[in-house]
């Protein structure tokens, strides 16, 4: 079991919610979210229990990180933040959304960049370093290719991954 952190900059709680680890090698986290989760929304002041699992993929050395609704074992949709690399602190994720986000909802065949309005306002009001604004617009167009190219986790390989875990439950 891991908790996970989302921030806003600098340091301001966002969101917050738990999953199992199902997957952890040098390069990247993977963690699975399961229907009954409680997702802490502390920008809107709200909280809300998911009916549905899904995956968060957190790169460990890139700017960005990547949600996968389920439903009935296949992703229904995605959210990919553009955030600086995640930290870990004693049993916790956690990481800096910088607002860019790519998203594709569900029944939705194109993907879609949304939030720039948010990441200009932002980068002007947070005085988001030059380092931090090239960062973000960087990650935004390595995933872009890497969604373009079906690298994981945008392929048929998470879906393994999720096979595999359920064979250790079962």
């Amino acid at each position: 079991m891991i908790n996970i952190h989302a921030l806003k900059y600098p340091n301001i709680l966002h969101y917050e919610w738990s999953g199992d680890i199902i997957e952890r090698t040098s390069d990247y986290l993977l963690v699975l979210c399961k229907p009954g989760t409680r997702f802490t929304h502390h920008t809107r002041g709200t909280s809300e229990i998911k009916s549905n699992a899904w995956l968060e993929f957190f790169p460990l050395n890139d700017w960005y990180t990547v949600s996968m609704e389920l439903n009935q074992g296949k992703i229904v949709s995605y959210y990919c933040n553009i955030a600086l690399p995640p930290v870990f602190i004693k049993n916790r994720i956690q990481f800096i959304d910088l607002d860019l986000d790519i998203v594709k909802g569900h029944n939705e065949e194109e993907w879609n960049v949304v939030d720039e309005e948010e990441f200009e306002i932002n980068r002007i009001k947070y005085n988001y370093s030059s380092e931090m604004i090239e960062g973000a617009v960087d990650a935004l167009e390595r995933l872009k290719e890497k969604i373009k190219m079906k690298e994981f986790p945008f392929n048929d390989e998470v879906y393994v991954k999720l096979e595999n875990q359920q064979k250790k439950i079962n």
